[in-house]
């Protein structure tokens, strides 16, 4: 059952595979999104068996993804200029910067207290350390829930990019951060349960108190600043314009 939600003029969900959403699409500014670990791929010693190769575009560089994933991706980047995808440590990928570091600041740290998205960006690595507890505040709505902070953060180094899409929306953690940041967003959701607990996120947060642009994006630097210091606010500033 496919269904589509306009929760405003700039936000639109589509419950429904995005394997059949994506080919109808326009060009989009930039693809912020976390894909399953494998669309009905056999996984070994944490990988992935069948694997290919796959670009952002023709001057890219190549990474290497699971064979149905992958797929998937080619699709949705042909229609966004820049992409920050998440899972990028669970696959063989080349050297590059432009890595953005989720280190979750636990005590015991083991591979799974860091996370790594490819991107498509050329700049120094940097890394956005937040405390995992602060999502029991609202619940883990989904297995592999981003904080809306950190999707704040990711969007912000795409300052030029005015819609986004998310093909594997989840619960809605990107939607959430483009309604603060005043971006348009396009998101694509499979599971209804995840589906509808994004609709009410997102239509949530349309309702509340607006803060402009300007406002919500100097509280996001300072917080920031709160995290990393004098040195990496006046990186994320330039990085925010």
């Amino acid at each position: 059952m496919s269904r589509v939600e306009h929760l405003s003029d700039s936000i639109t969900l589509h419950l429904a595979d995005c394997r059949d959403i994506l080919p109808t699409l326009g060009k989009v500014d930039a693809m912020l999104t976390d894909p399953p670990n494998g669309l009905g791929e056999k996984w070994r010693g944490g990988r992935p068996q069948t694997r290919t190769e796959w670009k952002l575009n023709d001057g890219g560089a190549e990474m290497v993804w699971d064979a149905s994933t992958a797929d998937v991706l080619h699709e949705a980047t042909s229609h966004a200029s820049d992409a920050i995808i998440w899972g990028g440590h669970y696959y063989d990928r080349p050297p590059r910067r432009g890595w953005l570091i989720w280190d979750k600041i636990v005590r015991n740290f083991t591979s799974g207290h860091v996370e790594l998205p490819w991107t498509s960006l050329d700049q120094p690595t940097r890394a956005f350390n937040y405390v995992n507890a602060q999502l029991a505040s609202e619940g883990k709505l989904h297995p592999t829930q981003k904080p809306v902070p950190l999707m704040e953060w990711c969007l912000g180094y795409l300052p030029a990019a005015q819609t986004i899409l998310d093909p594997f929306m989840g619960a809605g953690s990107t939607g959430v951060a483009c309604v603060r940041l005043g971006r348009a967003f396009i998101g694509i959701e499979i599971e209804p349960k995840y589906f509808d607990i994004a609709c009410r996120r997102i239509a949530d947060e349309l309702k509340s108190p607006p803060l402009s642009r300007a406002e919500h994006q100097g509280f996001f630097v300072r917080a920031v600043h709160d995290l990393f210091g004098q040195s990496q606010r006046r990186d994320d500033e330039e990085a925010l314009g």
